[in-house]
């Protein structure tokens, strides 16, 4: 196994970083198509659809065919979802790491490199919701280099950083599909505090929730 070593971000970091991110984002698309196929809002809709076209057309083919074009288009409507979600992301911070995490006192943006290569990244900066917290943010690991205990040094290392400041805990947010990131939170000592939906119209209709998780630094590094 490779030797893994975290270290701040440098500029010539700056096009691996938003490739980790990017994929790693990209990678929820598949189980988010299958959050929403479990829906019962989306299986009565494409169930009444099917049924009507089978009754009007006398034809298994033709409700057949339009269920999966609404399944592909369902899927492309959850891939503008994330897409949109990226380029928000590449906008607000990651286009400009340096101004947004390392000019900053209270804030800072690590890598995670092997062999010479961006493997995983993490961030944090003062909550916006309550500046006795830091935020963790942009948590990504390469999946080749999952399994490592990467994700769970840079956690570590905002926590870390959040007690060296006297900052009272850490807080993040992640999704109802992101589960990996879910158990590895818990974990590490964080807890669910919230849960919320989505702000994009499809995210509520199809139940796409996000949850606030907290870790208070006194309890657990006590």
């Amino acid at each position: 196994m490779a030797e893994v070593q975290i270290r701040r971000y440098r500029e010539k970091d700056h096009e691996e970083v938003k490739e980790v991110f990017t994929f790693g984002m990209s990678e929820h698309i598949p189980s988010s198509c299958m959050h929403v196929l479990k829906q019962p809002l989306a299986q009565m809709f494409l169930g009444c659809v099917f049924c009507a076209l089978l009754t009007s057309s006398k034809s298994i083919l033709f409700p057949v065919l339009a269920v999966t074009l609404l399944l592909a288009a369902g899927r492309q409507s959850v891939s503008y979802m994330f897409t949109k979600y990226i380029q928000t992301c590449l906008e607000q911070d990651l286009n400009h790491i340096q101004q947004t995490y390392l000019d900053p006192p209270n804030a800072c943006f690590w890598v995670a490199e092997s062999q010479g290569c961006v493997v995983g990244t993490v961030s944090c900066l003062p909550a916006e919701k309550d500046q006795n917290f830091l935020e963790l943010k942009r948590l990504s690991v390469k999946k080749t280099h999952r399994g490592q205990g990467i994700a769970k040094a840079l956690c570590r290392i905002v926590s870390d950083f959040a007690f060296e400041r006297g900052f009272q805990g850490v807080l993040l947010h992640t999704s109802v599909v992101q589960t990996d990131a879910q158990k590895l939170y818990e974990h590490m000592g964080y807890q669910k505090v919230r849960e919320f939906s989505a702000p994009e119209a499809i995210a509520k209709l199809t139940n796409f929730t996000l949850m606030e998780y907290q870790l208070v630094l006194k309890q657990h590094h006590n």
